[in-house]
Parts: structure tokens; sequence; C-alpha cells
């Protein structure tokens, strides 16, 4: 007596229509997985779809031409070559009006495909007397029905697109990922693109005598784009996704039997559900692995706040529980902010103790300075003090060199932020050898004069001579500048800036 393990897998197995079927769809699920993976790459899954509706004019083509000339209806050969010539005609035309019009790639699609296939629907209904065509399988397939012919058509297809991916793998792959350098060493990119687009249509042709016209482009894209979150090279993923089409032709045809439905629509929900499940479980691209990704990254302004904390504490080193009271954070967030500013070298632990490094010393000086700025930048356009120190803590996180040196040149150089605290110099430039305008100088700092613009009026300015800077006077828009024989010379802003030395 059979027990249900027989009934259910084996039993099947035993049947001629499922040997077939399983035969026939193994052959185009590695051929469709492995054009797939080109397909995914180079954004062509609009194109198989293409492709399958205008299979239905090279169908209804086939069989009158049959049919009128030699009286044999429901010819396969006849059919299966009326729909490759289709499909090899529509790629020509989308592709001649998308190179010789203004219309973009997706849109001439669009329009050749509708176009064929109304062709199609009007041929059928024209010679409606003539034409028999089994609609209801050209659209969901019938892979449980596959013929003989069927089966040598899909073994001939598989193994010449094979061939032709292995021959032309490097091809193939240099076209899809660089175009432009593969033209430049002499790769014929346009005869690669026709043959991988010929190669599409081919299986595209096989693969609707399996799950359809609507569901053609499933089996075309889906087992790749498992593939594509599995793998980060190429040649592994044409395996995976010929495996992963194998595998759903597979649990597709049990599950056809087991809950009595349409082959082609069980074979692509079952190839939907393990896309799924890969999209949530993938190691590196899943959801999973982006949700713990997001869950332990440490965000920039958390570390931000931590270095201003301890740059702020009097003893040069601050506790964790300090950071807790003083940050709004949770405990374990402002841990792993720890753990990952110790790792970039931007503190050190000792004990309890958290500190600076050198490297922590200047990223929180950056941030230092560009708090300060923004206060001075929100007193200037009418903040109310109350708040300046609450939004300048949003903005500082804002620190990009060019936005501060943008706030800087704006303000005039502030020497202080509005409450009297000092803003430090732009310690970025003014490094020696540095060539900078004499406005970014701060009290003290000496350099020799590299260029004199058109609104330094002062003659005892001459390139090459060593200056140092006295203290800024007026309102901070005086520039004194002490010459070697100890002579003052005093700049406005806008000579400041157009007297260029070079930082000792």
């Amino acid at each position: 007596m059979n027990g249900p393990f027989d009934r259910v897998l084996l039993e099947p197995l035993r049947q001629i229509y499922f040997q077939e079927a399983l035969i026939g769809g193994c052959l185009i699920a590695v051929a469709c997985g492995v054009i797939g993976c080109f397909v995914i790459l180079r954004r062509m899954a609009f194109l198989g779809d293409a492709l399958a509706h205008a299979m239905l004019a090279g169908v209804t083509a086939g069989y009158l031409f049959m049919k009128l000339l030699f009286d044999v209806e429901a010819h396969s050969p006849a059919m299966l070559i009326g729909s490759l010539l289709a499909a090899i005609v529509t790629v020509g035309m989308i592709g001649g009006v998308a190179r010789l019009s203004r219309i973009k790639e997706d849109a001439a699609i669009g329009i050749m495909y509708t176009g064929i296939f109304a062709i199609g629907g009007a041929l059928a209904s024209m010679f409606a007397k003539y034409v028999h065509v089994d609609l209801l399988h050209f659209i969901t397939g019938q892979v449980l029905a596959v013929s003989d012919t069927d089966l040598w058509f899909s073994a001939i297809v598989a193994a010449g697109v094979l061939t032709v991916v292995i021959l032309l793998f490097r091809h193939l792959q240099i076209t899809t990922f660089d175009p432009v350098m593969a033209a430049s060493i002499g790769v014929p990119v346009v005869a690669i693109d026709y043959l991988l687009t010929t190669c599409t249509s081919l299986v595209v042709v096989c693969a609707v005598q399996m799950v359809g016209v609507i569901l053609v482009v499933g089996l075309l894209v889906t087992p790749a784009a498992s593939a594509y979150l599995l793998c980060d090279r190429l040649s592994r993923m044409l395996m995976t996704s010929a495996a992963l089409g194998v595998t759903g032709i597979i649990g597709g045809l049990y599950l056809s039997l087991w809950m009595n439905i349409a082959g082609g629509s069980a074979i692509v929900l079952f190839i939907t559900a393990q896309f799924l499940v890969v999209f949530a479980i993938a190691p590196r691209y899943g959801l999973i692995a982006d949700w713990r990704r997001k869950r332990q990254m440490v965000p920039q302004t958390l570390v931000e706040d931590v270095l201003r904390c301890i740059q702020k504490s009097r003893d040069g080193g601050v506790s964790m529980k300090t950071l807790q009271t003083h940050i709004e954070a949770r405990l374990d967030a402002i841990a792993r902010a720890v753990q990952n500013m110790q790792r970039r070298d931007l503190i050190e632990l000792s004990g309890d103790s958290i500190a600076l490094t050198e490297d922590g010393k200047l990223e929180a000086k950056r941030i230092l300075r560009a708090h300060r700025l923004w206060e001075t930048y929100l007193q200037h356009v009418g903040l109310p003090e109350s708040q300046l120190h609450e939004q300048a803590h949003l903005l500082e996180h804002v620190h990009d060199e060019d936005a501060v040196d943008y706030l800087d040149e704006k303000l005039g150089h502030p020497l202080t932020d509005p409450h009297g605290a000092e803003i430090p110099e732009d310690f970025v430039h003014l490094v020696p050898g540095n060539r900078v305008s004499v406005s970014l100088l701060r009290e003290g700092h000496t350099a020799s004069i590299h260029r004199v613009g058109r609104k330094v009026t002062d003659e005892r300015l001459q390139t090459g001579i060593v200056i140092r800077m006295g203290p800024r006077r007026g309102a901070g828009d005086i520039w004194s500048i002490i010459l070697p024989d100890g002579a003052e010379i005093e700049l406005s802003h806008a000579a400041a800036d157009d007297l260029i030395v070079e930082v000792q």
C-alpha cells in the first residue's frame, strides 16, 4: 500500500507527462536563469514582456501560413518560427525607433510591442474561421502538456544559449558593466547587444510555451533577481539563477498538482515565493541584514555629540555615566558610538575615563568651530538669543568644510561668537606651505606675501616679504599687518581677502 510520501512525491514522477514537463521546464529554466541575469543587469525586463506579447502576431501568422498554404492546423514548428520572427522584428523596430528618433527605448518598447500585439489580435479576428489558437493556454501556458517537438526545441535553445554565454562570457561581462570601455578596446558592443537580444527572444519563445505570455517575465527575471541579492560575482550569479529556476520549475509543478491550478501560474508563484524568502534572509542584501546594519550603525550626529561632551570636560576625560547624563540617547547607542570612535582612533580609554586622541581633538575642534559660526550666523539673521544654542546644535552637524568656509567668509571671519567665546581658527587651511588670503590669519601668525591684489593700495606690501599679523581692530573688520621693520599697516576686509600669502 502506497504511503503519503509515495503518493505525493513519487507517484507524479512515474507519469510521462510529468517527466516531460520536468525536463522541458528545467531546460528552459536554466536558459531563462542565465539570460535573465543579463536582463536584470542591463535593465531589460520590459523588453522580455514586449517580446512575449509580440509573439501573438507570430503564432497567428504561423498558423495562417500552414492553414492557408498546406491546410494543416496547429503546426507547432511553424508557430514557433513565426513567434521567433515576430520577436526579432519587434527588437529591430524598437532599436530602430530608439536610434533614429528622440524617443527613448522604454517608450519605443511600449509603442512597438503593443502595435505588434494588436496586429496579432487583428489577424486572429479577421481570420477567425481559420485560426483556432487556444488563447487560454497562450496566456497561462501548458507546461503539463509539453510535446516532443517542444522538448527538442527547448533543448536546442538551451544548448545554444549556454554555448553563446560560455564562449562570449568576457564580452558579455564587459559590455554589460562598462560598454564605453568595451567599445574603446574594440569589442563589437552593438553586435553583442543584438546577439543577447536574439538569445532573449529565443528563451522567451520557449518560456511562453511553458508559463504563458503573462507570466514569462517572472520566469525570466525573478530567479535572476533572487541571485542578484545573493551574489556579487557574475559567474556565481549565473549558476545561482539557473539553480533557482530549476527549483522553481520542480516546486511549481508539484504545487500545480497539489492545488489543481495552471502549471505556469504555479511555477511563477513558487519562484516569487523563493524571491520573497531570499529578499528577507539574503546575508548581505536582505531585509534582515539591512535591519541589522541599521541597528548597529552609529549616527554621525551621536559621534559628534560625544566628541563635544568630552571636549567640554575640564580634566580632558569623561565617564560613560557622564556621557549618558549629557547626551540624549540610549546607553547601548552611546556604547556603540564609543566603540566606533575607538576603532577610528578618535578616543582612548583609560580605566573608566574616555579621552580624545589628537585626531579626536581636531574633529572636536572642527565641530566647535561650526557650532560657533552657526550661532554667529543665526544671530546675524535675527534669531532670538535664547534659541541660538539649540538651533546651532542642530546645524553644527553640517560641518562640511566648504559650507563652514562660506559662513566664515560671509560673516567677515569673526573672532568670537555671540556669547563672547572664541571661534577656533581655520586650522584646515592654516598649515605651513598653504597659500591663503590674509583675512584667514589670526594675531601672531607669520607668512610671506605671494601675490598682491588690486585692492591692496599700500606699496610697502611687496611679494616675498615676511609679515606678522597684529590684533584685529574696530569691530573686527580691520586687519593689522606688521612689516619686518616694525611698521604697521591696516587693511579692510576686501583688501585682506585680496592679499595672498604663504603660511609659515
